[in-house]
């Protein structure tokens, strides 16, 4: 089955067109975040999530670890999936889900080592997908998503394995490396940011030759 293809770092209503007409079937809006790329002010947000196109789904990257926060900042903003790039410590996924029917949750998992593997399988059943990157939540700036590094795909492929639910790879993909990550990892989508960006603005070459590769 080819992956699917999340687009992530929306900076504009145009920037989201053109990952649709590349066939994108998810685009990524990050909200503030301690560091990384990407960041656009909540006002655009809502506008580019409430222009999506039906079958594309709005992911809205939170870090947020407060389920009544990220309530609000959903209700809000109005995306349709939530990327939860931090643990959620204060609140349950329940809470989410009786507050926000309809809205699909993600949990992003940090893939660092073995312990990154049981903390996915854990997760899992609370959510209705995996979102695998290489950040580091242990730093005093926290790293949550954006770092262009890719991480041991091995362990995201034990993550594919064994967690249950559908999982996207990030972290690092661009064209010259995403094909082999599809076979090595064999994920359920794709998710890119700085792999298709120049000067951070979405290039459509660049684009092109990495969706190519997953043609």
């Amino acid at each position: 089955m080819r992956p699917r293809i999340k687009i992530c770092c929306m900076s504009s209503v145009e920037e989201m067109w053109l990952a649709v007409r590349y066939g994108a079937s998810a685009v990524g809006l990050v909200s503030a975040m301690p560091s990384g790329p990407g960041v656009i002010e909540d006002e655009l947000i809502r506008e580019i999530a409430a222009r999506v196109p039906p079958a594309v789904a709005s992911f809205l990257l939170t870090c947020k670890m407060d389920a009544e926060e990220i309530i609000e900042q959903q209700r809000r903003l109005r995306p349709n999936t939530l990327q939860l790039c931090d643990r959620l410590e204060r609140g349950t996924y329940r809470d989410l889900r009786r507050a926000l029917p309809g809205v699909a949750l993600v949990q992003v998992i940090h893939v660092q080592s073995e312990e990154s593997v049981a903390e996915a399988c854990a997760v899992a059943p609370e959510v209705d997908a995996l979102l695998l990157d290489s950040g580091n939540q242990q730093l005093a700036v926290k790293e949550l998503g954006g770092t262009g590094r890719t991480h041991d795909w091995r362990l995201s492929r034990r993550i594919v394995e064994q967690a249950g639910k559908p999982v996207f790879l990030a972290g690092g993909l661009k064209a010259e490396n995403v094909r082999a990550a599809i076979e090595q990892v064999a994920p359920f989508g794709l998710d890119v940011c700085s792999g298709v960006r120049t000067d951070g603005r979405l290039d459509e070459r660049k684009l092109a030759a990495y969706c190519a590769q997953i043609y």
